[in-house]
């Protein structure tokens, strides 16, 4: 068994099947999706391989770097930057990049991921300085999009695409923090004063409102009424005017009738002795009166004292009515 084992160990044919194993190994690659190898020939850059099989010239081409096609998320840690109005801030971000070209990433640059964090902590600084404190927190966008334009310029020759950077955190000093502080408790109280006063307002305006509805509708409603008053004063007079004509009407029919009757029966014999002994009894009646309330008696000359006369000028005035 020791001799097979020996014999195998220095067979060439053993050896030879291994070198060629290994020769093909080295020739054949399977490149995986979104992965950039760079292929460097007798030490120059030749070519980069692209996803799926491939096939190289052993111990002549080589694998010179394996670079990630993915988008990469790096994080800028947290360091100082001076404002405009010479501010100290604690500020740190993260930013999103692609290798685009895996040859330039890898001949242009030595290490394209901490070149891309340092450029993106100057970029931050210049932005910051270019602001003063307020600028700094009401446009975070602004700072993004500045960081954003020159980091894209300054990494095209690296291969390296910036994509987006956002900042994660702005920390100002603690007295400016206090300061805030008290700013932000003054603007609140200012605004509670301001919504009470617009409350206070609106609440005077819309009483206002309903004291001049109110009004109005009293108004209205009192010059409802008198019209009604006036339309029941008018109906009211109306049948009383209406009542007292229909009662004069009346009367007059009546006395109209009693002047009827009464003429028809003084048209008779016993009519006119009716009337002749009426008006003799109401002068008779009418002397008494004068005679009881003055002792002196004016007469006209042609009636005489006594009842006989009184009696006689009733029957002459009967006469006279004869016609």
């Amino acid at each position: 068994m020791d001799n097979i084992v020996a014999n195998l160990l220095t067979s060439p044919f053993l050896w030879l099947t291994i070198v060629i194993l290994y020769t093909l190994k080295k020739g054949i690659y399977f490149v995986p999706q979104n992965r950039g190898y760079v292929i460097y020939t007798l030490g120059k850059y030749t070519k980069t391989l692209s996803a799926g099989l491939n096939f190289l010239i052993p111990y002549v081409q080589t694998v010179a770097a394996d670079r990630n096609l993915k988008e990469q998320s790096l994080e800028i840690i947290s360091q100082p930057a001076i404002t405009k109005d010479n501010i100290t801030l604690e500020i740190d971000g993260i930013l999103f990049m692609k290798v685009t070209d895996a040859a330039a990433a890898t001949n242009n640059i030595t290490d394209y991921k901490t070149s891309v964090v340092q450029l993106a902590m100057t970029s931050m600084r210049n932005a910051i300085g270019s602001m003063e404190l307020d600028e700094c927190f009401q446009n975070r966008d602004a700072i993004n999009a500045q960081i954003l334009g020159a980091m894209t310029e300054a990494t095209a020759p690296w291969g390296v695409m910036v994509t987006r950077y956002e900042i994660k955190d702005i920390t100002p000093p603690q007295t400016i923090r206090e300061d805030m502080e008290k700013q932000m408790t003054a603007e609140r109280e200012k605004r509670s004063v301001i919504l009470t006063a617009e409350g206070v307002k609106t609440s005077a305006i819309t009483e206002a409102e309903g004291l001049k509805q109110a009004r109005v509708l009293d108004a209205e409603a009192a010059k409802a009424e008198q019209v009604l008053a006036a339309e029941a004063t008018k109906e009211s007079q109306i049948l009383e005017a209406t009542g007292k004509a229909e009662a004069i009407r009346l009367v007059a029919d009546a006395d109209a009738n009693a002047l009827e009757v009464v003429g028809s029966a003084a048209n008779t014999e016993q009519g006119k002795a009716a009337v002749t002994l009426t008006l003799a009894q109401d002068a008779i009646t009418a002397h008494r009166a004068i005679a009881s309330e003055s002792t002196i008696v004016l007469t006209d000359g042609k009636t005489g004292d006594n009842i006989a006369n009184t009696v006689a000028q009733a029957i002459a005035v009967s006469s006279s009515l004869k016609l």
